[in-house]
């Protein structure tokens, strides 16, 4: 039997053990999805304290529930490990670590390389390896492979190397990793239908494309898509509202017609770990062909510009109403994290909109049930250790002003109207009023 066919039966038994590096927002819900279907999973991370947190059957991120991952150590499915040489004992290894951007918006693949150079001495025949972390198109092929070959192993023939974008929406209660289609491209036919095999076990629908640089390539086309679209939503805002003209009320219109619109809204700028970053990645990746990407590459701009915009308007709407600016004053930030409802805030505008609101003299406080402590960043090193005032704080109306960042669903939207002298919203979120101003 083929190195092939014998792991492809240990996936469609549901043998084989898995090893997941990187237990992030997306390495966990894969956890989850494979313990669920009867995999012994093993997940590697570099972070002690997720490590023990982890094996103590204890989760950190909100939608994954600490019973569940209780229930794996206890059943002898899961444990959690700082050591690359475990991925030695698993028959998949899928890697989740990010990606981000340089200070330049380059990319930067050195978590991809890290991880390939930590397994590579411990990767043996008859396992398949697929990479995760959104990139651009060669990555896999041109990048990883290399590293993962110099272990001695050669894909194709004692290994199988593919793609599979992660799709993950931290938040959303209508989609999880399992019913999302899952994107496979390998290194051949072989590997291909292998990683079929190994997600077609935990996900409603597998989707194989011709090549891993295709896979790489439908992840970016599908943030890019969405980066254009919210572009061209936040210029409408910056012209609508110069007209008079509310910006979501001509959505909601817009959207009623039942083909050729489909609805995406304005905000303080873009947030999280694919929308502000992944279309950088095919921008760099299309000069190597000598391409200039200006309809990318103009959405971004616009984009990287809200925070400006909001933080204007805000200054704006202090001197109409109460014929001052804003230094001196002490401005609420509503919602931290980059999207409703998550514990996430990776690349979140509201880093940006405390740095441009403090750079004119006020003073910024910020109210996040979701992000008690505001973490260490690359970027904004001097907002880490920063805490979320309390509820008690917010409506006590100490503020001179209330900026909605991000709309969490359990914030009492009413009762901060009611505190409030200003509010200045960005996300639609509260109704019109006396006080309240759209940004």
């Amino acid at each position: 039997m083929s190195k092939s066919d014998a792991l492809k039966g240990l996936f469609l038994r549901r043998e084989a053990t898995v090893a997941v590096i990187g237990l992030g927002y997306v390495g966990l819900p894969l956890v989850r999805e494979f313990g669920a279907a009867g995999f012994k999973i093993v997940g590697v991370d570099v972070d002690p304290a997720k490590v023990e947190q982890l094996n103590r059957g204890e989760s950190y991120i909100r939608h994954i529930d600490s019973r569940t991952i209780q229930s794996l150590i206890d059943n002898n499915q899961f444990i959690a490990t700082l050591d690359f040489g475990e991925v030695g004992k698993a028959d998949a290894i899928v890697v989740c670590v990010p990606t981000p951007l340089t200070k330049h918006r380059e990319p930067d693949l050195s978590y991809v390389l890290g991880t390939g150079r930590s397994i590579a001495p411990h990767v043996r025949a008859g396992q398949l390896i697929v990479l995760e972390s959104t990139t651009y198109p060669g990555t896999t092929l041109e990048e990883f492979r290399p590293v993962i070959e110099s272990g001695g192993c050669k894909s194709g023939e004692d290994v199988f190397v593919a793609f599979s974008p992660e799709r993950e929406d931290p938040g959303n209660p209508r989609f999880s990793t399992g019913t999302i289609p899952k994107v496979v491209g390998g290194d051949g036919p072989e590997a291909t239908e292998l990683a079929c095999a190994l997600y077609d076990q935990i996900v409603t629908r597998t989707v194989p494309v011709s090549s891993a640089a295709t896979a790489e390539a439908v992840k970016l086309t599908e943030n890019i898509f969405r980066s254009v679209n919210i572009a061209l939503v936040n210029e409408l805002k910056v012209i609508y509202s110069q007209m008079g003209i509310n910006v979501w009320e001509v959505i909601e219109a817009a959207k009623t017609k039942p083909f050729g619109f489909m609805a995406f809204y304005p905000g303080p700028g873009l947030g999280g770990h694919c929308i502000p970053i992944d279309p950088f990645y095919l921008t760099w990746k299309a000069r190597e062909y000598g391409i200039q990407t200006r309809f990318i590459e103009l959405a971004g701009e616009i984009n990287s510009a809200m925070p400006q915009y909001v933080v204007g308007q805000l200054a704006e709407a202090m001197n109409d109403r109460f014929g001052k600016g804003l230094k001196g004053t002490r401005i609420l930030l509503v919602g931290f994290s980059y999207k409703p409802d998550v514990a996430d805030e990776r690349e979140s505008p509201a880093f940006r909109l405390t740095e441009l609101i403090e750079a004119r003299g006020a003073k910024v406080e910020y109210y996040d049930p979701f992000v008690p402590v505001i973490p260490k960043t690359r970027e904004h090193p001097a907002l880490e250790g920063r805490r979320s005032v309390s509820w008690q704080d917010v409506s006590s109306g100490d503020f001179d002003a209330a900026l909605i960042c991000t709309d969490h669903s359990d914030v009492d939207y009413e009762a901060l109207v009611a505190a409030m002298p200003l509010v200045v919203d960005t996300r639609n979120t509260v109704p019109n009023g006396p006080t309240v101003v759209r940004a």
